[in-house]
């Protein structure tokens, strides 16, 4: 079962930023996951103004999410985004 991870990005350094979406991809792709939203346009329908930037990552799996995220390619990636953002990240499984 597809399992989903949802980011919600309060990016307070952009120059430094764009060095963690450069190198973010590569990682997610060795774990099979793939982009279904990348930071587009986000639109409150209901509640408060949605500010941050909103990501989400389609994964095979709970357990291929659980293992991207902890890899060594991610934690790399991770480092570059360790100053330059505030994050918040959830996996959820898909039905």
């Amino acid at each position: 079962m597809s399992a989903y991870v949802i980011a919600r990005i309060e990016v307070t350094d952009w120059d430094r930023y764009q060095e963690y979406i450069k190198a973010s991809p590569g990682a997610i792709a060795g774990y099979g996951g793939r982009f279904i939203a990348r930071g587009g346009q986000v639109i409150a329908l209901e509640g408060p103004e949605e500010t941050a930037r909103v990501v989400l990552v389609e994964f095979p799996s709970l357990e291929k999410a659980r293992a991207w995220y902890r890899s060594q390619e991610y934690q790399e990636a991770k480092e570059l985004r360790a100053e330059a953002a505030k994050v918040s990240i959830i996996a959820i499984d898909g039905c």
